[in-house]
């Protein structure tokens, strides 16, 4: 039986008490501190995580730093990966322990029964893209906040209905785009906000590509592996290593190589470009009004275009035949590592992870800037808002905004032609196919 929600907001509130103000970052007073150093149980966010894969390892090691946060579960359908997790966090538990060991943790196979622990505050979801819309639904209803890796969904409705659930629900959400709340992506905004570069019209970001449907052959399923957990709402397919790499995961994302898992680099690279490139030119909330790939009335790349005539195009590097090249940019300098150009009449800011951030005229950058491309902070954010109740930087709605825009772009791709779109009612006008895309069916017994 899981906690109602008034209950569980009785335990939030108790913890906003004992958090700092809302804007600022948490800071834990050593008078706060158990006499082991720890953060008092009584004032800790216990959590659990779904899909220790790649991404999903990365997450639960710089939560389980956090002195103020507890993992208590976690779940994959992989048991390799379940217990080498497991084993992982019950030593970083041990080391603090006096006795060195710490046994206070569980591994699931079925995500469901995680969910029903009513010990358990927040959720830190890290499967593929198939399974967010479900796994967060159902935490949602069921009381629990929620970190999502991006994309947020496998479609366009799914994103309406998890942003819609999460509000109704009252629940604190934090999507993994993580470049809002990282140093140089924080300065180029705040440079194009303050009209440093004039009026800009006109956003540059790296380009990925879009997945299309598989029919790999069938090969022998590796043991431990629950399969029809694995696939969970998609299409039933046949087990291959290219969907899921066994074992210690690869510094890869194997499963959207088909579209029936994943759109590819579009959503699973991309959603980091588009959302930044909203974030500067200050479209949250907004979509575009017309979508068109690259060759189609004329468009040099893949191109997002607005009401107010501003444009986002897709280019990975700026070509003079067919890109308009602003004075000061060397086309030989790709828009890489998940970059971003934003052109404005008066000049451009150029922004990259890992600290890379370039403008024209060069004077325009004052002072320092953190060179670090940082997912800590996208994590801390979460956990204050979790404590103040306030929205984080990368809330629900901003995550089903950006997803939302990949898939649009996805959709074009896979038509091959521009196509209108209402961003209020969120469909195209009078486009039955590219509209049958919008949703798909799932498989039983999942609803999502």
């Amino acid at each position: 039986m899981t906690r109602s929600g008034n209950a569980r907001l009785s335990r939030r509130e108790m913890l906003g008490r004992l958090s700092a103000a809302a804007a600022a970052p948490l800071v834990v007073r050593g008078a706060a501190l158990g006499r082991d150093g720890a953060t008092p149980p009584s004032e800790r966010i216990t959590a659990g995580s779904i899909g220790v894969g790649m991404m999903g390892r990365g997450h639960f090691r710089i939560f389980a730093g956090y002195p103020d946060v507890q993992l208590l579960a976690l779940c994959d359908v992989d048991s390799w990966r379940r217990e080498h997790a497991t084993g992982v966090l019950q030593k970083v538990y041990g080391d603090r322990q006096p006795s060195g060991q710490f046994q206070g943790f569980k591994a699931y196979n079925d995500f469901r029964e995680l969910l029903d622990r009513d010990d358990i505050d927040a959720l830190i979801v890290a499967t593929g893209e198939r399974w967010h819309p479900e796994i967060s639904v159902r935490a949602a209803k069921a009381g629990k906040d929620i970190y999502c890796e991006k994309p947020i969904s496998l479609t366009i409705q799914q994103a309406r209905t998890m942003a819609e659930t999460v509000r109704r629900h009252n629940r604190v959400f934090q999507t993994g785009l993580q470049q809002r709340n990282s140093p140089e992506y924080l300065k180029a905004f705040e440079m194009v906000h303050a009209g440093r570069i004039g009026e800009v019209k006109l956003a540059y970001v790296s380009a990925s590509g879009v997945s299309d449907y598989l029919n790999l052959p069938a090969e022998p399923l590796p043991k431990g592996i629950d399969w029809e957990m694995w696939l969970g709402p998609c299409p039933w397919y046949p087990y291959n290593y290219r969907y899921h790499h066994a074992g210690e995961p690869k510094n890869v994302v194997p499963w959207s190589c088909n579209r029936a898992f994943g759109a590819g680099g579009m959503t699973s690279g991309l959603v980091h470009n588009l959302d930044s490139a909203h974030a500067g030119l200050g479209k949250d909330g907004a979509g575009p009004i017309e979508i068109t790939p690259a060759g189609v009335n004329g468009a040099p790349s893949l191109t997002f275009t607005y009401a107010d005539g501003v444009r986002i195009v897709c280019a990975t590097r700026l070509e003079p035949e067919k890109h308009p090249i602003p004075e000061g940019w060397d086309p030989k300098t790709p828009i890489a590592n998940f970059g971003v150009l934003f052109v404005g009449d008066k000049g451009w800011v150029h922004v990259e992870r890992f600290g890379l951030l370039n403008c024209y005229p060069a004077n325009l950058l004052d002072g320092e800037v953190s060179k670090a491309h940082s997912v800590v902070d996208n994590h801390r954010d979460w956990l204050d808002c979790i404590r103040t109740r306030r929205r984080p930087r990368a809330d629900v709605e901003i995550g089903a905004c950006s997803t939302i825009l990949s898939h649009l772009g996805c959709i074009a791709l896979w038509t091959g032609r521009a196509l209108k779109w209402d961003p209020v009612k969120e469909e195209f006008p009078g486009d039955h196919e590219a509209n049958s895309m919008r949703a798909r069916a799932a498989r039983e017994p999942w609803s999502i």
